[in-house]
């Protein structure tokens, strides 16, 4: 049956339909729905790992087990999983794994652009890469017996395009393989330097095979067009040199990015005038054709950053585009905010009227960054906010330990803050964390996570209390406040900097878009009290506005969180 689907959509169709049986991911956009459509089917066990690299362990261990496995992540997660990634290669399997990476070009929802290809190279794992809805389908599933016939891990690479674009896909029936039988086996899965010794030939012999494999995949395709451009490319960008020339150039497509087929692009390059490598990003096909001799073009002609266009493509290959194929890129930015009633923002009004030097996280909050708030000093990865603040205050001592703290995520501090935590526990700066706890999390579009008591399902589940959490990890000094209540924010904010020991805060505040938040009647200004101050605009809210001299309150999107309210000296904030 035909279908319409996201990129996304289709991997875990494909999963499905490839018998997968377990899936462990950490959520990340744009790779998050993958997970959330496999939870859709009930023969698939699914779950909210802590991070990325605990979820890719649960697919090893399934994968032991004999069962086909699988494990998600965008591209920063995917450096969170490196070390058992790596060390996976040499292992191999049982049943299949499969690794989905999804890259983020132009940093649409990250914090850097780098590009996941380098990893299947430098790990010695093979990477497939679909250029549409339907290859994310079937290159699923043939990740899945490409990594039972070569006993290898498979990376399947996505990219925002990719994934958060639909197009047609043909569904089959779901094919459950025979369970591989567990083995002991000491040589292959115990990786004792003596052991992995005598893995890593397997792993070099494993790469020659997928090498020849390469030179005759279907998924490595040559399009013949007009031989006076040859253009070698391969996922999204493939896409692009299609819409713009369609016949009017030979492509070489190649679906596998890692290896890459050695004698297929010699041959291909013979046959064509000019050879152009059509690449987002690093220049990891043309370096590959470089090194076999073959004279291209490529990053002296496209740009290194940011997502491709049709009309990008056409500008620089100096060709005009149909009208039909030309994309509008005349689109109003529209930078994210925090949304109104959003419960960080109280806390970061308090932390910038405390001057405060504040090391956040990834996650909602760092949005406190913008204005008008600017409540933020740096912003690294998951978890950095935490052994920052460490760092930074023994590097300062007592002129930072009064005035610094970390913000950190309820998830980001599952995800890899508890580490940071504990450094400073053991190694005593007089830090001051808060964990700024909303029950989801937030960015990535509301999924649990192991403080919210609920699975991936929104079954009951194992629920971590926080508070007895940073006790147990040697903090004394542990806050519970609500973000909502300016005064007695404030007041435990400095009561926590004064004192002599780490401590930790917890603004506890479910966001306002979860199902079971209801929201209050919306605010009014009353405009015979309203002096136009401004100072109800310092807080950054969506939902005030100033015009002709005075406040106005968006009904449509105020949630009547009162924060606003305890700042007008004037009381010209009412209650409806």
């Amino acid at each position: 049956m035909k279908e319409l689907m996201l990129g996304n959509a289709a991997v875990a169709r494909g999963l499905y339909e490839a018998g997968c049986q377990v899936v462990s991911s950490y959520p990340g956009t744009p790779s998050t729905e993958i997970t959330e459509e496999c939870a859709k089917f009930d023969e698939i066990y699914c779950e909210w790992a802590p991070n990325e690299k605990v979820a890719v362990e649960v697919a090893f261990g399934a994968s032991l087990a004999g069962k086909r496995s699988f494990a998600a992540m965008k591209h920063v997660g995917l450096n969170v999983a490196a070390d058992p990634v790596f060390t996976m290669s040499y292992t191999g399997v049982g049943g299949g794994c499969v690794i989905a990476v999804a890259d983020d070009p132009a940093m649409h929802s990250s914090q850097n652009e780098q590009d996941s290809r380098h990893y299947a190279r430098a790990s010695k794992i093979p990477m497939l890469e679909p250029s549409d809805s339907a290859e994310s389908l079937e290159f699923t599933k043939l990740a899945m017996e490409l990594s039972e016939k070569y006993d290898t891990p498979v990376l399947l690479k996505m990219c925002t395009r990719v994934s958060h674009s639909q197009s047609v896909v043909e569904t089959s029936e779901r094919v459950v393989p025979e369970a591989q039988p567990y083995k002991k086996n000491i040589q292959k899965y115990v990786m004792l330097p003596g052991n992995a010794k005598k893995r890593h030939p397997v792993v070099e012999q494993r790469t020659l095979d997928l090498i020849e494999y390469a030179e005759t995949a279907d998924i490595n395709r040559v399009e013949m067009g007009d031989a006076s451009l040859g253009i070698i490319t391969s996922s999204t960008s493939y896409q692009y040199a299609k819409e713009v020339f369609g016949e009017k150039a030979s492509i070489l497509k190649l679906g596998m990015a890692w290896p890459m087929p050695v004698q297929k692009i010699k041959d291909f390059a013979s046959k064509v005038d000019r050879l152009v490598v059509i690449e987002e990003l690093d220049p990891f096909i043309e370096e590959h054709c470089e090194a076999l001799g073959i004279k291209v073009e490529g990053k002296d002609i496209f740009p290194m950053i940011g997502e491709f266009s049709q009309n990008l493509v056409a500008e620089k290959l100096g060709h005009q585009i149909d009208a039909g194929n030309k994309l509008d890129e005349e689109i109003p930015l529209r930078p994210p905010v925090m949304c109104p009633g959003c419960p960080h923002r109280g806390l970061f009004f308090t932390l910038k009227r405390n001057r405060c030097n504040v090391l956040g996280d990834i996650g909602c909050y760092t949005l406190g960054a913008a204005a008008p708030l600017n409540a933020m000093d740096s912003t690294l990865c998951m978890g950095a906010s935490i052994s920052g603040l460490h760092g930074f205050n023994k590097a300062l001592g007592e002129e930072a330990e009064k005035n610094s703290v970390a913000v950190i995520g309820d998830s980001t501090f599952m995800h890899s803050g508890m580490t940071g935590l504990a450094n400073i526990a053991y190694n005593q700066s007089n830090s001051t964390v808060i964990i700024l706890d909303n029950s989801i999390t937030g960015m990535t579009g509301h999924q649990h996570n192991p403080t919210t008591g609920y699975t991936i399902k929104g079954e009951p589940a194992g629920k971590i209390d926080l508070e007895a959490l940073c006790r147990a990890m040697g903090i004394n000094r542990v806050t519970v406040v609500d973000p909502y209540n300016l005064k007695e924010t404030n007041e435990a904010l400095k009561e926590e900097l004064a004192a002599e020991e780490p401590s930790v805060i917890i603004s506890r505040r479910p966001c306002v878009l979860l199902k079971s938040v209801k929201p209050q009647p919306p605010l009014n200004i009353n405009p015979t009290k309203c002096v136009g101050c401004k100072a109800c605009m310092n807080i950054g809210c969506p939902s005030i506005s100033f015009r002709k001299g005075q406040c106005v309150v968006d009904h449509t999107t105020c949630v009547g969180c009162g924060v606003c309210k305890q700042l007008c000296a004037y009381n010209a904030i009412e209650e409806a």
